[in-house]
């Protein structure tokens, strides 16, 4: 039963009685912060001088918080359209432009599977890059986005 009552200890929802007092209230959404969203993705560092700069990959944990107004639909944005820009990047290589990977990925047929970004693909700009996707995909509605990129249980990155 959708509303009920007052008597139920429920009031009627603005469906039943036409009210949109509730579109436009300000909400904040958590997705994955209790279930992180699991990617796995292959890196490198290309100007580290450690380890890192050996292509090796990681099974990231992401979560997201969007803040915006309540829509009509009744929510502040939709949950799948959160999960499927960070699952772009499920089973991609991450590599900064200029990289000569890239060229070799492209050679191999395997063109497809790399994500080229504008700064070395660290877990800080991924996470960077990943809000900046969700605010080009979310509704004007929304009025912030941070993300969460746990690289492993040592290292955790975001933007609040």
């Amino acid at each position: 039963m959708i509303g009920g009552s007052l008597a139920d200890g429920f009031k009627n929802t603005s469906s039943e009685t036409g009210d949109d007092s509730i579109v436009g209230t300000a909400r904040t959404l958590r997705i994955g912060h209790d279930r992180p969203i699991r990617i796995s993705a292959g890196h490198r560092l290309l100007h580290h001088d450690g380890k890192c700069s050996r292509p090796h990959g990681h099974n990231y944990e992401v979560s997201a918080t969007v803040t915006g107004e309540l829509t009509q639909a009744g929510w502040v944005a939709d949950k799948g359209d959160i999960t499927a820009v960070i699952e772009e990047w499920d089973h991609m290589f991450l590599l900064e432009a200029g990289d000569p990977l890239v060229e070799a990925f492209e050679a191999a047929g395997d063109g497809d599977g790399v994500v080229v970004l504008e700064a070395p693909p660290t877990a800080e700009v991924m996470s960077v890059v990943l809000e900046e996707k969700l605010r080009d995909a979310l509704p004007e509605t929304i009025t912030d986005v941070a993300v969460t990129v746990r690289e492993t249980s040592e290292l955790c990155t975001s933007g609040v």
